[in-house]
């Protein structure tokens, strides 16, 4: 090995190592860190921004607007290209680099890789207090970057340019890692950016990273067998992490060799096309009829690749309390939830290995033909729900009617509000991996900007196909920023704003728990006088997007053929109601604190009424 050494910044440091990773990807060789999006401000610029510009060509830097909106991206970079690269974000010190703390929890809850780079304050102390630094009067080292402890997977503020040799390639690998996957953090201060330090050359030859595939234990495989083939009415739920394992087409023919039907979670769904005769749809508190049905009468579970939230298992109160739950997860804190039988491992090798164990088990014909007869019948309600007919303009119906038009590949992105249940219920998958519903955080805000990030992913993957967004209005007015990033980087994105007056999803629950509404919908606001309308249009004009309104389902359908034949982004806005219109059949008891004592009677009665579902629950840890 050669004691060659090159002087370099910390900060070109960093960026000559990340030019150098580079991953497997279906055969081919792909740099691993596919650029990053990044504001500049005196934190970062000066070493930061110097040391990137001459790599333009090899990482390039997308502009963004917001560093949340910046993070958000990533993630939807990281979903698209399923967890097998990153994106990195750069921000100033200060509220720079704040702005991305609520990014780097989306990216913890939803296990995607981000690396941050962010400024920080002088290691030196010598200029101390400076401009945007938060002083702690007793701990001088505690400052802002420290609040990202909790929301990332690897955290590391570096003093010296020698603790890079370490820190970078300790951030990469946790970024790969399939049961510790999430963003890491690298606080730079702005000093320690341009010290130089002679680096050993050999740390900055090529290298080639695979994402490690952990075989599950045996003796795993075969508990888990032993219970499966006692089973008499078997599911299995498909998580997103079928997809991250790249094991769609394995855990499929698991399901057809075996008979078992097959439910969806919201990170899982589009793990099977809406017509395989085994996916009964999606399951939990935004699922299906079908998928909640053989739920609650199943006796085991195979969960794949899930770590099963709240929405997914109906605050535990989805299945029966007999019922006895398999987990494969690549997390052992995943696979072990609720006394599951764990099979530690990777979802594609768990499956094969159980698979190879469970030779000539198939579940009875008469379980199969029930849940089949349950998934029919919820065809039936979605049909109904997503037609337009004689009634007000909804979610379901937006949803239903770009379905319709969309190309098989193109793909759909939503998060929080109301849409995440409108298009995991009514949203019927025509290609496998091409719906991606923002929950594991469910943040709103996500929506423009992660399909931004997407759209960059897609552009390298299949630029023929389309990303499209469903937002509401609420969502529109926390972020809408990336529309401009979108028509300036010319990543051609559609958009659907659906505008229900406020925030109607939570006035629906506020209804639901037997409150008036208050503070949701614009019109329910008393420190508002005299609501109006945002024109919606004139703003995405404004942005840079092609715009238009319409007002009902069939002007829909041709502004949307015509957004498909632009060749920029298109935003189409049009009035949803707020009150009627909603998806209510599918969804299973949610856990939702309510007043346990009030002077209204109708919130007394709400909860009596939500706690008597309680009994259902399942305890566990």
């Amino acid at each position: 090995m050669s004691d060659r050494t090159i002087r370099l910044t910390t900060a070109q440091a960093i960026i000559r190592y990340l030019t150098q990773q580079f991953i497997v990807i279906d055969g081919d060789a792909k740099r691993l860190c596919g650029g990053g999006f990044g504001i500049f401000g005196h934190g970062n610029v000066t070493c930061l921004g110097e040391a990137l510009y001459g790599f333009q060509s090899e990482l390039p830097l997308y502009r963004g607007q917001n560093e949340q909106g910046m993070g958000f991206a990533a993630a939807g970079y990281a979903k698209k290209w399923l967890r097998q690269r990153f994106m990195f974000c750069t921000a100033s010190a200060g509220p720079g680099t704040t702005n991305l703390l609520t990014s780097a929890a989306l990216a913890h809850a939803n296990r995607l890789p981000m690396l941050l780079l962010c400024g920080d304050s002088y290691a030196t102390r010598l200029p101390d207090p400076v401009l945007q630094q938060m002083e702690n009067f007793g701990d001088p080292t505690l400052g802002v970057t420290d609040a990202f402890k909790p929301v990332v997977r690897y955290w590391d503020r570096i003093t010296h340019p020698a603790q890079i040799l370490q820190s970078l390639p300790n951030a990469i690998a946790t970024m790969l890692d399939p049961a510790d996957c999430g963003p890491a953090f690298l606080g730079l201060p702005q000093d320690v950016q341009g010290w130089a330090y002679d680096y050993p050359a050999v740390w900055f030859e090529r290298k080639l990273h695979r994402i490690r595939r952990q075989t599950p234990d045996a003796a795993e495989i075969a508990d888990a067998a032993a219970l499966l083939k006692t089973a008499r009415r078997p599911i299995i739920i498909a998580g997103g992490g079928v997809q991250y394992s790249r094991a769609v087409v394995e855990m499929a023919a698991f399901a057809e060799a075996h008979r078992i039907p097959v439910v969806e979670t919201i990170a899982g769904r589009a793990n099977m096309v809406a017509t395989h005769p085994l996916n009964i749809g999606p399951v939990g508190v935004t699922g299906s009829t079908s998928a909640n049905a053989i739920a609650a009468e199943a006796d085991v579970i195979l969960a794949v690749g899930t770590r099963l939230q709240d929405f997914t298992t109906g605050s535990w109160t989805a299945f029966s309390k007999t019922a006895r739950l398999i987990s494969i997860n690549a997390a052992r804190h995943d696979a072990g939830k609720h006394m599951s039988l764990p099979v530690v491992g990777d979802a594609k090798l768990a499956l094969a290995a159980l698979g190879g164990s469970l030779l000539g088990y198939t579940a009875p014909d008469a379980w199969l033909a029930t849940a089949r007869q349950h998934r029919a019948k919820w065809d039936g309600y979605v049909a109904t729900n997503v037609a337009p007919g004689n009634r007000p303009n909804s979610y379901a119906i937006a949803i239903g009617v770009v379905n319709s038009l969309c190309d098989p590949g193109d793909r759909v992105v939503a998060a929080a509000g109301g849409l995440p249940a409108e298009v995991t219920a009514n949203w019927r998958t025509l290609t496998t991996g091409t719906v991606d519903v923002e929950f594991g955080f469910s943040c709103m805000g996500y929506e423009i900007s992660g399909a931004w990030g997407a759209r960059i992913a897609q552009t390298e993957q299949a630029p023929e196909q389309d990303t499209i967004v469903f937002i509401g209005d609420g969502s529109y007015m926390m972020m809408n920023s990336d529309i401009y990033s979108s028509a300036l980087s010319q990543k051609k994105l559609i958009i659907l704003v659906l505008d229900n007056g406020g925030f109607a999803v939570i006035n629906k629950l506020q209804n639901n728990t037997g409150n008036k509404s208050f503070n949701n919908l614009i019109k329910d606001c008393p420190t508002i006088p005299a609501p109006f309308a945002v024109d919606f249009e004139a703003h995405a004009r404004a942005q840079g997007a092609i715009a238009e309104t319409v007002t009902s389902p069939a002007e829909l359908g041709e502004a949307f053929k015509r957004a498909k034949a632009a060749d920029k982004t298109t935003v189409i806005c049009m009035r949803v109601d707020p009150h009627v219109g909603w998806t209510t059949e599918g969804h299973t008891w949610w856990e939702c604190g309510t007043p346990h004592v009030s002077d209204d009677p109708q919130v007394t009665k709400a909860h009596q009424d939500w706690e008597s579902s309680r009994p259902m629950q399942r305890k566990g840890v």
